[in-house]
């Protein structure tokens, strides 16, 4: 895994802000990245949906198809005082998802659980491309990172009974083997990042 030393070199500290910023990432089962970021100080709001296709207003089926498009996605509203986007970045590559995994994430096949880092403008979009670059310079990975980086057009929330679906299904056996590590994983790396409770 990643040594802290280059964690700390590619994150970016917080700068004060007096407005709320959005990032929207895809990596597998949105259930788990919503998790992640749910435990992640700084964050306010952790949204799942669905991104990156050309559907409009698709159902869970209808992704879960494969004809839309889209990927599961989470829409994550943070407070750039609390938390950079540097170390959201930091997160969703080293914690929230394996980026060397092509339209798959886990047990979960499809294109739409592809690797997806979204940007809403151009300083996330030289943001995401610096990062990669410097996974790939550091060979983090036995493997070439495969997220794709594409501008976000539109983000469509999922129905409601996905919404914080790791908070109010603890013991579910997907959550307990696949997500749940996740969350252990994000206090052990980013422990100055970690809250217990759920936002």
């Amino acid at each position: 895994m990643m040594p802290l030393a280059l964690l700390l070199a590619l994150v970016v500290t917080p700068a004060p802000r007096a407005t709320a910023d959005t990032a929207v990432f895809a990596g597998g089962c949105f259930w788990g990245i919503e998790g992640v970021f749910e435990h992640t100080r700084g964050v306010l709001s952790a949204t799942a949906g669905y991104a990156g296709g050309h559907a409009v207003s698709p159902s869970y089926e209808e992704v879960s198809s494969g004809e839309t498009g889209h990927a599961e996605a989470v829409r994550v509203v943070y407070d750039p005082a609390q938390v950079s986007y540097g170390q959201l970045l930091a997160i969703f590559f080293t914690v929230a998802h394996d980026p060397t995994e092509l339209d798959r994430q886990g047990p979960d096949v499809g294109t739409n659980y592809r690797s997806i880092a979204f940007y809403r403008d151009s300083t996330q979009h030289t943001a995401i491309n610096t990062f990669i670059a410097e996974l790939q310079r550091q060979h983090m990975y036995s493997r070439p990172v495969v997220t794709e980086v594409i501008p976000l057009k539109t983000f469509y929330e999922a129905e409601g009974y996905h919404q914080h679906y790791m908070e109010h299904h603890p013991d579910q056996p997907y959550i307990v083997y696949n997500d749940a590590p996740k969350v252990t994983h994000l206090k052990e790396a980013f422990p100055a990042l970690y809250r217990d409770s759920w936002k």
